[in-house]
């Protein structure tokens, strides 16, 4: 582990190291001796400088590092904080579930989640493809509730991690955490069945597909489609009639016991 030094212990640059790179290694083991406690807050960037015998300049460059990988976020007006940035306060999101319903909650999935799609086909590795894969798979191969709303989430996150987009991804994750609320419940155990699953399957393998291919227009249009799916069965639950994709169904699979599967 790398030393932290004072202000006392000067940098030598006879080495030819910048001292943006000696001041991320003794960041980070300041980071690494607080053993990255959670709200733990830094000191400003005057009193870092000071503190590991560095330019302010440095210390902006190593934080910049240090927040890319994790380590640290920042919140304006309030200073910079050890370990990852929490989550939306759980009293805020209890607050806001009050305040909404199931369809205004697919309204704004439907405004949010067809970009992040795009966004994903776009930027999306091989990795990244591959994990989205097995995923699609378990959600597929759930045989329970539990199972297929943690899959489900899963699938539809790992989306939204793809995108890259920090903002966007706080976004999915206060909706995502609204929509796991108790009052949603009921619907979830009406609103879905095997028909309706099965093509809830068949939708996801073609948002893969266009991700998987970097089609970002086809990624959006696909999980466009899917959301319209969810939203129309979540209406005619709501409203105690069959959604249209079943009205055509054969009768024998209109009659199978809807599983309780979560929308």
């Amino acid at each position: 582990m790398a030393e932290v030094v004072s202000s006392e212990s000067p940098i030598s640059t006879s080495t030819g190291v910048s001292n943006s790179s000696v001041a991320l290694e003794r960041l980070r083991a300041l980071l690494d001796a607080e053993g990255d406690r959670a709200e733990w807050q830094l000191p400003t960037e005057r009193d870092l400088a000071a503190r590991i015998g560095v330019g302010r300049r440095a210390v902006r460059r190593a934080l910049e590092v240090l927040e890319a990988e994790g380590r640290i976020w920042r919140r304006q007006g309030k200073g910079t904080f050890a370990g990852q940035q929490p989550p939306v306060q759980p009293h805020l999101i209890a607050s806001l579930a009050d305040r909404t319903s199931p369809l205004e909650v697919m309204e704004a999935r439907l405004n949010i989640e067809p970009a992040l799609a795009r966004l994903a086909a776009l930027k999306a590795s091989p990795e990244s493809v591959a994990a989205l894969r097995r995923i699609e798979r378990k959600t597929a191969a759930s045989t329970d509730s539990d199972g297929h709303e943690l899959w489900d989430s899963a699938f539809h996150r790992h989306i939204a991690e793809t995108a890259g987009n920090g903002l966007l991804l706080a976004l999915f994750d206060c909706i995502d955490r609204i929509r796991q609320s108790p009052s949603w419940r009921r619907l979830r155990e009406t609103a879905r069945n095997r028909i309706r699953l099965r093509a809830y399957t068949s939708q996801h393998g073609e948002i893969v597909a266009a991700i998987a291919r970097h089609d970002g227009a086809g990624a959006e249009a696909a999980m466009r489609r899917h959301l319209l799916a969810l939203q129309a069965n979540l209406e005619a639950a709501m409203h105690g009639e069959p959604a249209p994709q079943d009205r055509t169904a054969r009768l024998g699979d209109s009659t199978e016991a809807a599983d309780g599967l979560g929308l």
